[in-house]
Order: C-alpha cells, then structure tokens, then sequence
C-alpha cells in the first residue's frame, strides 16, 4: 500500500485560490491512479478529480470542471489540486486517494489520506 498525506488547506474569501498537496510514500506513486475526494459536514463524501497513472487521463466533478485542475509530479510523488474561483460550497475536507485504475468512485480507492480542511467564506 501507498502512504499519503495531504497539505494545504486553509481559510480563505470566496473567489480567492489554493494548491493542495498530497506526498506518496511506500510503494511506486506512479502505479497508481489517484483521487481527490472532498466530505462536507452531513454529507456524504464526493469525487471532485481523478488522474491516470502517467497524468494522461483526467476526470472532474461537474461541480468543479473549469475551476480545479488536478495533477501529478511522479519524480515527486506527490498529487496536486489546485482550486480555483473557491465558492463557500468547496467548504470541505479534501482527501486524496490512490487506486489501481482511474474511477469517480470511492470504492474503487484502497489508500487514503487523513484529510485536509478547506474553507470557503463568503
């Protein structure tokens, strides 16, 4: 399995930007399609993004398409989110995940991260 942790979060103005990160150790990163999820309070937890392996393959929520753009620096392994245009309703916390195959599903996703918390103001 992969270790991840996830960094970056924060409290920020609505329309203002950030960069999440989420650093991979233990077996080979670019094995691994990855995710980023997000749960807000008393909802369930959501896709946001997804990448291939090689970062040729890319999904997004509806939700977030042309706001967040995700990607991946295998010589680092680490994931990235970036996010911007943030809205009160990005208000989360964000996890990445690692998969054997690129899904919106979290069930398909057998390593994860603790989390990290994003919120929006308005």
């Amino acid at each position: 399995q992969v270790q991840l942790v996830e960094s970056g979060g924060g409290l920020v103005q609505a329309g203002a930007s950030l960069r999440l990160s989420c650093a991979a150790s233990g077996r080979t990163f670019s094995s691994y399609a990855m995710g980023w999820f997000r749960q807000a309070p008393g909802k369930e937890r959501e896709f946001v993004a997804g990448i291939s392996w090689l970062g040729g393959s890319t999904y997004y929520a509806d939700s977030v398409k042309g706001r967040f753009t995700i990607s991946r620096d295998n010589a680092k392994s680490t994931l990235y989110l970036q996010m911007n245009s943030l809205k009160p309703e990005d208000t989360a916390v964000y996890y990445c995940a690692a998969s054997s195959r690129l899904s919106r599903s979290s069930y398909e996703y057998n390593s994860w991260g603790q989390g990290t918390q994003v919120t929006v103001s308005s």
